[in-house]
């Protein structure tokens, strides 16, 4: 089996991490009259069509969000990735409490898996460099090699989570693999804070992952409730121990992101 054309002087990949790639496409010429102004200006800043290739051998396998797969190639097959009842039934739970797909397709053999395009950027990261694991915000899952472990990581206190304006739990992913993460920021931009038996408060949920270690609570900014009232800030994000953060330098802009993919999608008139 060849693949050709899969790179052209439009697209071509941009990150490789083990068997995982990006391949990003720097100009789309797949619009209309009615979207072509739209597009080449995200082109200009960057938003631009983004997939996740993934290479099988036969001595790997491959999971990814539900519904995510767009084509494959050579003797590859998906499996459901369930092994019993019991295991449906926790990742029945597991996909409750977090936001994700309860079941994720797992995908083996030998060939090329190429999933949907999606206009956010894509994070590949190394689990293994994460010590216990790394706790991802709800949403950001993408794919990730079938020896990375999925368990739920439930927040230290529920005010955590109500105050923090957070969910209860989050997906962490753990063991040794790649993982591929969907992000509204790219990962040039994200700031990463390395603790050392250290904290850091953040104002919001700009915190996009963070070592699964690193315990969680909601405080407020100052000791007492007047200089919290002073300082503007009120309540905050803190997270304390050893590992690392990954922290976006803006707000959320889930939203915009998601407006932009609905207006990309609609065909021209």
């Amino acid at each position: 089996m060849r693949v050709l054309n899969l790179e052209n002087k439009d697209r071509h990949i941009t990150k490789r991490l083990g068997n995982f790639s990006v391949l990003e496409y720097d100009r789309d010429l797949s619009v209309g009259s009615g979207n072509a102004i739209n597009t080449y200006f995200m082109g200009q800043m960057g938003v631009r069509r983004r997939q996740l290739v993934i290479n099988l051998t036969g001595k790997n396998t491959a999971v990814i969000q539900a519904g995510a797969m767009q084509w494959m190639a050579g003797n590859v097959i998906a499996t459901s990735g369930v092994k019993g009842v019991g295991d449906l039934l926790g990742k029945a739970i597991r996909g409750s409490m977090t936001k994700e797909s309860a079941v994720k397709p797992e995908y083996k053999g030998e060939g090329i898996l190429v999933l949907e395009p999606t206009y956010k950027h894509i994070i590949l990261v190394d689990v293994a460099q994460w010590g216990h694991g790394i706790t991802v915000e709800d949403g950001m899952f993408y794919a990730c090699d079938g020896t990375v472990r999925q368990s739920v990581v439930a927040r230290r206190s529920i005010s955590s989570a109500v105050l923090g304006n957070e969910g209860l739990f989050n997906l962490a992913l753990s063991g040794q693999g790649i993982a591929a993460l969907e992000s509204n920021v790219p990962e040039e931009e994200l700031i990463c804070v390395d603790l050392n038996d250290d904290e850091i408060r953040i104002d919001g949920d700009m915190a996009v992952c963070w070592s699964s270690g690193l315990s969680f609570t909601v405080e407020k900014s100052t000791k007492s409730l007047v200089g919290s009232a002073i300082s503007g800030e009120g309540l905050v994000n803190v997270y304390r121990g050893t590992g690392r953060v990954l922290m976006s330098p803006v707000a959320n802009t889930a939203s915009w992101f998601n407006a932009t993919a609905q207006t990309k999608a609609s065909p021209a008139k």
